[in-house]
């Protein structure tokens, strides 16, 4: 069970199919606007109702850049997350009664942890990020900033609250209807935690407790998917492009920034593949081709570098290729795993969208295609993650339940 936008959901389908094909049935219980992203891969659909594009671009979407700070955007995503969270429990419900084990993403887990408590169900916490508090980095959801052993613990404690806070109606509800005394589902506090990304990108915190693990990634499942022929003769047609998508975020003017960006890679010489996106970037030339959605896993390899917004799966998509990166964060983890990326050695710096010129975008990229040592510290994190099975965990863990 998951809920989000199309990076929340993605790995998803990877997991699922690796556990149908180990035997298991597995329903991929989201919005039904992704239902396509399970085409082929063995998993079944149950599709829950909101679209969270058309959420994105409604008003009270649009609201969220009007904070420039972490905390900000968090207090006003909860609050559009709050006013529709009641809408996911019928079918989070419903779906529940057909299985014998719930695995639940993050943004799923209150409600998710209820709704086990009163059908009895055992449960797998299956997050994308380091949600539980440590005392070793910030909340991801606040950007990813340390203030201090201490201040970040408590700031992990207070996300933990905002996302109890998104379903504060909507968990009396259900627990009401399953015939559950009032207060607090039975298991959040020490839920087995499997975490779908790889140590070697953020390692494992020290202060964790044995039930909070890493994985490795789930790769997405992507089938025998190709790329479009007009990419394909792109690709051929000159030296490696440079990959641009903001993915599902939102900009608030996207043909400014589209100028923007072609100005920047025009500057540093370099091609580009833009990829629409849910933000509508758009650009036309002799050097630059828009493209909808394609397999990052296909186009990525043939990339002198990506240029994107951090979201946790297009962060993995990126250094599972072994290619250079130029970190666009928006909001909520894209600052975290930008952070990761420079760290790590494989980018030059961020160029966060609240302060993005072209003139920034046009060095940061340069440096990441000019200087021999960014890709070669990307190709060694790749074969790194080559060696990892992420899935494998999940499938003993679900294995160990009797699913």
């Amino acid at each position: 069970m998951t809920a989000g936008s199309r990076g929340d959901v993605a790995p998803y389908t990877g997991l699922g199919h690796a556990l149908s094909r180990a035997g298991h049935e597995v329903t991929l219980v989201t919005h039904g606007c992704f239902e396509r992203l399970v085409a082929g891969s063995g998993v079944r659909f149950h599709p829950m109702p909101l679209d969270p594009r058309a959420e994105l671009e409604s008003e009270r979407g649009r609201n969220l850049h009007r904070s420039t700070t972490g905390l900000g955007k968090l207090v006003r995503v909860v609050g559009m997350a709050r006013a529709l969270a009641g809408q996911l429990t019928d079918d989070m419900l419903a779906a529940a009664r057909d299985s014998d084990v719930l695995l639940l993403a993050g943004a799923t887990t209150p409600l998710g942890h209820t709704i086990a408590d009163g059908l009895s169900l055992p449960t797998i916490d299956i997050p994308l990020q380091p949600l539980a508090p440590t005392r070793e980095f910030g909340p991801p959801m606040l950007g990813g900033g340390s203030w201090g052993p201490v201040g970040n613990r408590v700031a992990g404690h207070g996300v933990s609250l905002a996302i109890h806070r998104v379903f504060s109606a909507a968990v009396p509800d259900a627990r009401a209807r399953l015939g559950l005394p009032r207060g607090r589902s039975r298991t959040p506090r020490r839920a087995r935690a499997l975490h779908g990304y790889s140590s070697l990108v953020v390692p494992r915190p020290r202060d964790w407790p044995p039930h909070l693990e890493v994985t490795g990634y789930w790769w997405p499942y992507d089938g025998d998917t190709q790329l479009p022929s007009e990419l394909r003769k792109f690709l051929d047609a000159g030296p490696p492009p440079v990959f641009v998508g903001l993915g599902s975020a939102t900009v608030p003017d996207p043909a400014r920034l589209s100028g923007e960006v072609v100005r920047a890679l025009r500057r540093a010489g370099l091609r580009a593949v833009i990829q629409r996106g849910w933000g509508g970037l758009e650009a036309a030339g002799d050097d630059v081709l828009t493209v909808d959605e394609v397999p990052h896993s296909a186009l990525f390899p043939r990339m002198a570098a990506v240029i994107h917004h951090c979201g946790a799966g297009t962060t993995a998509a990126g250094l599972r290729a072994g290619v250079p990166a130029v970190p666009v964060p928006i909001q909520f983890d894209e600052g975290f795993w930008a952070g990761r990326l420079v760290a790590l050695g494989v980018a030059p710096r961020a160029v966060p969208l609240r302060k993005f010129t072209a003139d920034a975008l046009a060095d940061a990229v340069r440096r990441a295609t000019t200087d021999p040592s960014y890709g070669r510290r990307a190709r060694d994190i790749a074969d790194g993650l080559r060696a990892e099975d992420g899935f494998a965990p999940v499938l003993d863990a679900v294995n160990r339940l009797g699913g």
